[in-house]
């Protein structure tokens, strides 16, 4: 499930730069900077995919745009000087932008871009090469299906590619002979997935070489998650290593190892024995070791660590277990002798320097949070540089720059000035105890906070739920103080940012264990005596609506919700979403089995539904692979069958979040427009109606 829906957590949530206008009403004095506006949403710039060029004089980085006339998100690539200061956009006009890799030599930049095909119907990204001496940059592969990812062999010559395999019946389906085989894939499948695979090109758009092939697949990732497992080259570029995976079923993504092809003798061998869970090897700048993702124990239900294993062969060791942290990053610093990590860690995404033997050291990042979705946005330059892709609590996403791992990072780019010059609410970490657990939150006041008066107040719970809520920008908390709110974001076991016991805690306890971590961080904070008691709304998106389903159906001080994409029914995310089967590992296995199935019940907010006395909004995508739809209407069939006021908003497009801005944009109107209803008006005014009265009675406008 995804992270908390906060703008800086999806993908196309960060984009467009307009000037601030300065203004002035008379020269002694000027207008109070504005407050921060839905409407804003268009003005944000992402920053991501910051990468070093061999020299380390040059980085280059995506930067994307809000298109809110073309409803799409415009990318183009930016090349900072490091030497000089200064910056210059290297594409234009290209859709689809992604993955900017310098050659090993520097003289070249190759990227995925669509191909440019007339019929928008045959787009599909494909390599592109850009030669830093002049001319065009020139597509190098002419592959039938999407270009996953890529890396440049460390001779120059040659590029790795992952492409899908055509189906094999293709003529077949082509006369209506389509059916095909369920297995674990979700319940929206219109055909059998196709195993991806591993290609060779020349760097000068020559001949291709398959150099894998069968019913087995490189890893296949659906958005919010991890980028699929990079391929990495052996430094003499002879050995690739790469994940592979048993099927192409995305529910059968536990069935991941690491794998080193010989790409001459076309030889595969497994680094380790293990069955499963491996996956994300990259070699050593040496290429004597294998750094790879495995979760603790053999655990999948428990944090990731990071393993460092003799790329001949063996299981290795746990580099990153002294952190005990959830680590969603790890780079080979240029000696070989230590590796960055990145993880969540207490209300901060936090950079460790992690020597092969010896103490991690965790790097000064001062206000700066790297940008994550579940996978930190950091590279590593050839003398040990870092560069970040990241924002602050009252700045969103730029690029920074550390120098050494001991200097603080410096911001290199301007693109949010206009955000970060409105007046921001300020953010603070709240701690509480319970049930053994030193837990946290983000508490946000309004702009022009009053000491003594009491607010009304948003309870936003993030997703996931093995993510976290942090002092980093965040666009819809910050739109929800400047109405006046205040804005708690508890974290909750699941959460990920306070070591695996924290982070297990979740397994067979779905709900009941997290919500009562999260009302007791608002016991915490309306201890405080700075909350309105009479105007809590509480609301998320994903596992963040899985969360508030369960709280309202088990809580009534809430005057107000919205359930976003919301986790209802655990069979259904068994039976028919993206991780399907996978679902078990959290929920002690199948719920056919050793009758598990009461198990799952009670740990379904759906169970409970009859209890609900909240008025409610649920939205969600009709083609939501992750948490699917049905479960939300389940949800508001419940609600509404006992007379509570609910609405149930669905937006006709794919994905677990509307992918387009302008939908994007409307959730988010939405959502407000929704609490400011109960939350502005004086107590008591907006209740929800639950008498024994026909759900017709509630509010013919609001259960369309």
């Amino acid at each position: 499930m995804a992270p908390r829906i906060r703008c800086r957590a999806v993908a196309a949530a960060l984009l467009l730069f307009a000037q601030l206008v300065p203004f002035a009403a008379h020269a002694a004095s000027s207008a109070a900077p504005a407050r921060l506006q839905i409407s804003d949403f268009s003005k944000f710039v992402a920053v991501s995919d910051p990468q070093f060029s061999p020299d380390g004089n040059s980085i280059v980085f995506v930067v994307s745009r809000r298109n809110m006339t073309a409803d799409r998100t415009d990318r183009e690539l930016v090349m900072y000087d490091v030497v000089r200061g200064t910056s210059r956009t290297l594409t234009y006009d290209r859709r689809a932008l992604s993955m900017p890799r310098f050659s090993p030599t520097g003289d070249r930049l190759a990227f995925l871009a669509d191909s440019g095909a007339k019929d928008a119907r045959d787009e599909r990204p494909q390599v592109w090469v850009m030669s830093f001496t002049g001319g065009d940059a020139k597509k190098i592969t002419s592959s039938p299906t999407p270009v996953e990812q890529f890396a440049w062999r460390p001779n120059g010559k040659d590029i790795a590619y992952v492409a899908a395999d055509e189906p094999a019946n293709k003529k077949d389906i082509e006369n209506h002979l389509d059916a095909f085989e369920v297995s674990d894939n979700d319940f929206l499948q219109t055909k059998a997935p196709s195993p991806s695979h591993l290609w060779l090109v020349a760097t000068d758009g020559g001949k291709t070489r398959r150099l894998t092939s069968g019913t087995w697949s490189l890893p296949k990732v659906l958005p919010p998650s991890s980028p699929a497992a990079p391929i990495s080259w052996s430094p003499d570029g002879r050995l690739l290593c790469f994940t592979k995976q048993e099927d192409p079923h995305t529910g059968r993504g536990d069935q991941r190892t690491v794998q080193i092809l010989n790409v001459d003798a076309g030889t595969i061998r497994k680094l380790t024995d293990r069955p499963k869970f491996e996956q994300y090897g990259q070699f050593s700048p040496d290429g004597s070791k294998i750094a790879y993702w495995y979760p603790k124990n053999g655990d999948n239900s428990d944090q990731n660590e990071i393993l460092v294993a003799p790329s001949s062969g063996g299981a290795g060791w746990a580099l990153s277990r002294p952190l005990d942290r959830n680590v969603l990053r790890d780079v080979w610093m240029p000696d070989g002798k230590s590796i960055l990590l990145g993880a969540h860690d207490g209300t901060r995404t936090s950079l460790w320097l992690m020597p092969l033997s010896g103490p991690a050291q965790k790097l000064a990042l001062d206000e700066l949070n790297p940008a994550w979705s579940f996978w930190v946005d950091c590279a590593v330059g050839p003398h040990g540089e870092i560069a970040i892709a990241g924002s602050t609590p009252t700045r969103p996403s730029e690029l920074y720059l550390m120098t050494t791992a001991t200097q603080p990072p410096k911001r290199l780019t301007n693109y949010n000035d206009e955000i970060a010059s409105r007046s921001l609410g300020r953010s603070e970490t709240v701690e509480w105890e319970n049930e053994g657990f030193h837990e946290d939150g983000v508490l946000m006041y309004p702009p022009g906070y009053q000491k003594g008066k009491k607010y009304p107040l948003v309870f936003l719970i993030h997703g996931g739920p093995r993510a976290a809520s942090g002092l980093d920008f965040n666009f819809q908390g910050q739109t929800f103080a400047a109405k006046d709110y205040l804005v708690f974001e508890p974290n909750y076991r699941g959460s990920d940012n306070l070591g695996s016991a924290y982070t297990h805690g979740v397994w067979n306890d779905a709900g009941e264990g997290p919500g009562r971590d999260a009302m007791a961080g608002l016991a915490k904070v309306r201890a405080m005596g700075i909350v309105d008691e009479s105007k809590i709304a509480i609301c998320g998106w994903s596992y963040g609506g899985y969360m508030t389903s369960w709280l309202i159906g088990h809580e009534h001080i809430w005057k107000t919700a919205v359930a976003g994409a919301p986790v209802t029914n655990w069979m259904d995310q068994y039976n028919l979403g993206d991780a399907n089967v996978m679902v078990g590992y959290r929920l002690n296995g199948s719920p056919y089995k050793n009758d598990n199935l009461k198990n799952f019940a009670a740990q379904s907010p759906i169970t409970y539904a009859p209890q609900i006395s909240t008025p409610t909004l649920i939205m969600c995508d009709v083609g939501d692979f992750r948490v699917p739809i049905p479960q939300a209407y389940e949800l508001y069939h419940a609600i509404k069958d006992q007379g509570v006021t609910v609405k149930f908003v669905a937006y006709p497009v794919g994905g677990h979040f509307p992918a387009d801005p302008v939908r994007a944009q409307d959730v988010y109107q939405r959502w407000a427009d929704w609490i400011d209803e109960y939350l502005k008006g004086p107590a008591g005014t907006a209740t929800a109606r639950k008498s024994g009265a026909p759900a017709a009675a509630a509010s013919s406008s609001e259960e369309r």
